[in-house]
């Protein structure tokens, strides 16, 4: 019901930087410029005084600043009542789903405790897995949760995380490639190979193998791609014949590429990912999973 805009310049007004806000919203500093200068052109005001250092409030940005949070959440509130009345026993709870981070993993959890609650019923949302991300970005808007792995300090910051399981590493590469047959691969077998691995400063345990291939295996040549794998990522490693750090639940995303399992111990948490303040609707569902989390094994419901 409100402009989502409003979202991105609490984001600008809090971190007093386009560039801060941008990482913070998994947005291109371009992306969250954009959308404020489109909302300061809607609304006839200026909002911000932009210098090098970054920008501040104006007046009239600092009276907008102190109701835009009511009428986020008023709005919120708003919908909430809506649908109760439509339905009061009933929840909707949308489910992101995307080639990166499909939702079967959670489908799968939960079909065998929906009959336990009845009022809950899944939407699956479809998402996006290009621009840097982006689906991160969406949760708590276009949907209530995504599902995938979580290793990121960035997405930490601005959201909550239900464990489901581990993530194992892969190495994805070209079908044609010397070491494409293999049953699995170690670091030693990839001295003189070009590895392309996440940008370091987001993910603690993609830093803590960099920093052990950099100290034990010099002979790896590493090359930074984006620090959220999008799709173009595996597109890169198709075209460019690379070898990519990649993980087991990404093995068929790419039809011309193959995963060969990675000799390591570091695995990733994989779970769901909620808003921070996600709906007292999505909140009551996590309690839910939290629940039949407890009544199960985790490794039945995850490979």
């Amino acid at each position: 019901m409100y402009d989502p805009a409003l979202d991105t310049f609490l984001a600008v007004a809090d971190c007093g930087s386009f560039l801060k806000a941008s990482e913070k919203l998994f947005l291109s500093p371009t992306a969250v410029m954009k959308q404020m200068n489109q909302l300061e052109k809607r609304l006839g005001l200026t909002l911000f005084c932009r210098t090098s250092q970054g920008v501040q409030l104006t007046d009239a940005g600092r009276s907008i600043c102190s109701d835009a949070r009511t009428i986020i959440q008023t709005s919120i509130d708003a919908i909430d009542r809506a649908r109760r009345l439509e339905r009061p026993d009933h929840a909707v709870i949308r489910i992101g789903t995307s080639a990166l981070y499909p939702c079967r993993v959670l489908m799968d959890l939960w079909n065998p405790a929906s009959e336990r609650y009845p009022w809950f019923t899944l939407k699956v949302v479809p998402s996006t897995d290009t621009g840097t991300g982006a689906a991160f970005a969406a949760v708590g808007n276009e949907y209530d949760l995504i599902v995938g792995p979580h290793n990121s300090v960035t997405v930490a910051k601005n959201s909550r995380f239900l464990a489901l399981g581990e993530c194992r590493f892969c190495l994805a590469m070209p079908k044609t490639h010397p070491l494409a047959g293999r049953t699995s691969l170690s670091l030693e077998e990839l001295h003189g190979e070009r590895l392309c691995m996440q940008a370091p400063g987001n993910s603690p345990v993609n830093d803590r193998l960099r920093k052990r291939i950099q100290k034990e295996h010099p002979e790896i040549i590493l090359k930074n791609v984006s620090r959220h794998y999008d799709l173009e990522v595996f597109n890169l490693c198709a075209e460019e014949g690379g070898i990519l750090l990649s993980l087991d639940v990404w093995k068929d995303v790419h039809p011309a590429l193959v995963s060969v399992p990675l000799q390591t111990d570091e695995t990733v948490p994989y779970g769901i990912l909620a808003s921070v303040s996600p709906s007292p609707d999505t909140a009551a569902f996590l309690d839910a999973i939290r629940s039949t989390l407890r009544a199960a094994d985790a490794r039945t419901i995850f490979p």
